[in-house]
């Protein structure tokens, strides 16, 4: 948006154009950057300056301008092909959108998903140091949270197309704010893995100077040409640019809305660390390594399953909204051990209590076929139907308690069992089967 009244007195006095490369003289000091476009939200007396650290400042009362360096093209994304070195591992990147593919729009400050892939790799030059890509796919290019089963089933296609096209594994580039579902997503739908895969992403976008998708994207190139054969995120380990963790799909989750090291191993260890230089250090023996076989994808996933939160005073007639929309499947995410209010409390409970028992609903959803599983809104732990009399009630209406699996794993698992039209009682039984690292059977302090 261009500049108007004094700013844009000031500017034209000084012979400056926006994309210069300037000196600014404010309140005694100076300062040095591009000259940037006011945006529309933006303060009509301030003049927008882009500092060498990335990020941009207003500044009201400006008086002098001087530009000292070469222009730049505002908007413009750079983009690069890497050349192809001989001795190198190839590895196929998939491109499905997120903060690791944004650019900031600079009519409106906002930051939105325009990147190619080609344009994601000009962040991380570095990436041809180390590996060849044979391949590089945008699938599609949409924030993570407005992903939905059908993304999962296309995404995990194409992985199996390029793993047994020879690729020696696969990078996909994702938002962060569902990350962790995709993750386990692919876990379920990719049978028989045999090479890794990396998901990778960035809580910063690339136009600012803490930008993590850099060591995310050469980390996950590490891990791509690892001999670990599972499906990871690959997101940094600390706020710091140290390393990467990459952490089981079916055992990860992001813990914080904006933190670089936002995404945490949930009931086990990490199954890496992995540096910048290509050195990876194994953290978790029980995972998989590289092998010969032919990769398939089980992407049949039922959509009729939903995820209810218990807490104090929760009405269960949700469940009964679920029954007469046709739901094939409920995952509960229940308190502590995988409690719900069940009405049963001793003396000065009250009459609301015993109407607010989920026990009967939940006792109806099972008589309609609906299969019901119970995880913990406690994060660390497992769930448990014996320890206290209320969660045997639970279990005795037919609900199955799901060890430690996380809520949004055992969600993406349920679908994907109920889209195999599988019996009720065989999806319970195998709702509680280690299929895809799942499940730890042994939780220690040191995983929490």
């Amino acid at each position: 948006m261009p500049y108007t009244g004094k700013t844009k007195r000031v500017i034209d006095k000084n012979k400056v154009k926006v994309g210069d490369f300037v000196k600014v003289h404010w309140k005694g000091e100076d300062l040095t950057g591009y000259l940037m476009p006011r945006i529309e939200t933006g303060d009509e007396q301030a003049i927008i300056l882009k500092l060498e650290s990335g990020y941009n400042v207003g500044l009201k009362d400006v008086e002098k301008i001087e530009k000292i360096g070469p222009r730049i093209e505002i908007g413009k994304i750079p983009t690069i092909k890497l050349e192809k070195k001989e001795g190198l591992k190839a590895i196929s990147l998939i491109g499905t959108g997120g903060t690791i593919g944004t650019h900031i729009d600079y009519k409106s400050g906002a930051v939105y998903m325009c990147r190619t892939p080609e344009e994601i790799i000009a962040t991380t030059p570095e990436l041809g140091k180390f590996v060849n890509l044979r391949s590089i796919t945008s699938l599609f290019t949409i924030a993570s949270e407005d992903m939905n089963y059908t993304h999962w089933q296309k995404l995990a296609k194409a992985v199996v197309k390029e793993l047994n096209a020879g690729a020696e594994g696969v990078i996909i580039t994702h938002g962060t704010d569902s990350m962790h579902f995709t993750a386990a997503a692919l876990s379920f739908m990719l049978r028989d893995l045999c090479k890794p895969v990396a998901i990778v992403g960035a809580q910063r976008s690339p136009d600012r100077s803490s930008f993590d998708g850099s060591l995310n994207l050469l980390c996950g190139a590490h891990f791509a040409t690892s001999d670990i054969a599972e499906v990871a995120t690959v997101m940094h380990a600390t706020s710091n640019d140290d390393y990467c963790y990459a952490i089981r799909g079916t055992k990860v989750r992001k813990m914080h809305t904006t933190r670089r090291d936002a995404f945490k191993a949930i009931n086990e260890k990490p199954l890496a660390r992995i540096f910048s230089d290509g050195r990876i250090e194994k953290l978790n023996s029980r995972l998989n390594s590289r092998s010969e076989t032919i990769v398939r994808a089980e992407t049949d996933f039922e959509p009729k399953v939903a995820i209810i939160k218990a807490y104090p005073g929760s009405d269960p007639t949700l469940i009964d909204y679920l029954i007469q929309k046709h739901y094939k499947g409920i995952v509960i995410e229940g308190m502590a051990l995988g409690h719900v209010p069940t009405g049963k409390s001793g003396a000065g409970a009250g009459p609301l209590t015993r109407k607010l028992s989920w026990i009967p609903h939940v006792e109806r959803a099972v008589k309609k076929g609906i299969v019901v599983a119970v995880t913990s809104q406690s994060i660390y732990g497992r769930t448990n139907a014996y320890v206290y009399r209320n969660l045997r009630l639970l279990r005795d209406a037919g609900a199955v308690h799901c060890e430690d699996m996380l809520t949004e794993t055992a969600y993406i698992k349920l679908g994907w069992l109920l889209g195999h039209n599988y019996d009720r009682e065989e999806v319970k039984k195998k709702m509680l089967e280690n299929i895809a690292g799942e499940i730890n059977p042994r939780i220690t302090e040191e995983f929490q």
